[in-house]
């Protein structure tokens, strides 16, 4: 029998098969080009933060011989707590740098007032006295000394430093003027003005000046609101997927309750804020702006993560575990509990990361809260107001100063380590612990 030529190398074949290779190939075009438009996305994101952010990490400070005059702080010669907190320190300030600068002396009395307010505008208005008079409170025997200090400059001032303003436009378009530039110069080539590493935006509480103003009260308060979350949502979530999982019924109701975990967590953040707005607050009148309501928000906002994520866990665990648990005399329980959990307990730990980290970036639940107090101090129990440091930084976020601007980026740079550290554990746990079958 003569050969026959194969189907499969026909004419109309080929040009399938020419066809088929053609749209693979087009496909996978597609798919690598949405990957680099992804990375090149990701990397102007980054790029954009961290460009603008990491000058919040370092500030420039002045340092300056301070006279404490008693006729100014104690003008009765009394050391009482209550007269030295009310003293004047402003005015020991200005003075201070006045004397730094004598030649303002020469002016005319109405250059002489611009001047004197344009060179006390260097230092940081409030941060400079309220420095003072906490030192001069801790240790009243200072009264009378010439004390060398080191203060922030102003944020005008640390943003011409840092090249962020425009000075060559004429001086009534900008924020800084001609004489404060002079003295600017000449304090930073006396080395009276240096550069640091900025303890205030890690170790300070919130405050009106940027200056001044720290990301510790919004940290503090969000790990007290994440360790309620997790208290709440870890052992009740894995408790329930465990329930569905091994022990639930399978009936209509049941299947009700998994339809609905499975819509929870597709339901916007900001309904579980509306739900602790009426519950909590309204009906159940627990404090506004409280880590713990903060955490009960989250949690009900995490529970369908951690649920599904720990029957994902625990269906990935092969059934011959449990059989052979069975299999030996063992309770369904026991089973369960001593056998198919820990198997499954890497899932289940990463699956919780996740949910606590994105937990952690929410915002707008904590807005219908009122977890927007201004924090002077580090909150110190639950039910103390608290505000989250995505809350702090939605708010610093609306104001227009450059300064503002650079500590958002930089919040916004140490949130990202915080959640980049979290996936990172969820990952490494899940490496560690896992076992392949």
């Amino acid at each position: 029998m003569a050969n026959q030529p194969s189907i499969h190398a026909g004419v109309r074949a080929l040009a399938r098969l020419k066809k088929r290779r053609r749209s693979e190939a087009i496909f996978r075009a597609f798919g690598i080009a949405a990957i680099v438009f992804a990375m090149c996305a990701l990397a102007w994101l980054l790029g954009s933060i961290i460009g603008t952010g990491y000058k919040a990490f370092y500030q420039h400070s002045l340092t300056l011989e301070v006279e404490l005059t008693e006729s100014i702080l104690a003008p009765n010669g009394s050391r009482d707590p209550d007269t030295l907190r009310r003293a004047n320190y402003r005015r020991i300030m200005q003075e201070a740098m006045f004397t730094r600068f004598p030649d303002i002396e020469g002016l005319s009395s109405a250059d002489q007032r611009a001047a004197k307010r344009q060179n006390f505008d260097i230092m940081s208005t409030s941060g400079g006295p309220n420095y003072i008079r906490q030192m001069v409170f801790k240790d009243p025997a200072m009264v009378g000394q010439t004390i060398t200090v080191r203060i922030p400059t102003s944020d005008i001032v640390d943003q011409y430093l840092k090249g962020n303003l425009n000075v060559d436009v004429p001086e009534v378009q900008r924020k800084i003027s001609d004489r404060q530039i002079a003295w600017v110069k000449t304090l930073r080539q006396s080395g009276e003005i240096k550069a640091g590493f900025n303890k205030r935006l890690l170790f300070s509480t919130d405050s009106r000046d940027p200056e001044l103003a720290g990301i510790a009260s919004s940290f503090v308060g969000s790990l007290m609101t994440m360790f309620v979350t997790f208290l709440l949502a870890f052992p009740v979530g894995v408790g329930a997927a465990i329930w569905l999982d091994e022990f639930a019924p399978k009936n209509k109701a049941v299947d009700f309750i998994e339809i609905n975990i499975n819509n929870l967590a597709a339901v916007p953040s900001i309904v579980f804020g509306l739900l602790g707005l009426a519950v909590l607050l309204n009906w159940a009148g627990m404090p506004r702006s409280a880590p713990i309501v903060g955490g009960i928000v989250l949690a009900l906002r995490t529970f369908p993560t951690i649920i599904i994520a720990t029957r994902s866990a625990l269906r990935a665990v092969p059934p011959s575990i449990r059989d052979g648990a069975l299999s030996v005399g063992a309770s369904h329980v026991q089973a369960v509990f001593h056998h198919k959990l820990p198997m499954a307990a890497p899932g289940i730990l990463t699956g919780s990361i996740i949910g606590m980290a994105q937990a952690l970036g929410e915002t707008a639940p904590l807005l219908m809260i009122g977890m927007v107090a201004f924090l002077t101090e580090i909150p110190s129990s639950l039910t103390e107001p608290a505000t989250a440091l995505p809350v702090q930084i939605y708010l610093w976020s609306d104001s227009a100063e450059q300064a503002w601007s650079e500590r958002t980026s930089a919040a916004i740079i140490i949130l990202l380590m915080v959640l980049v550290t979290m996936n990172g554990i969820a990952i490494w746990l899940r490496s560690r612990l896992e076992k392949r079958w």
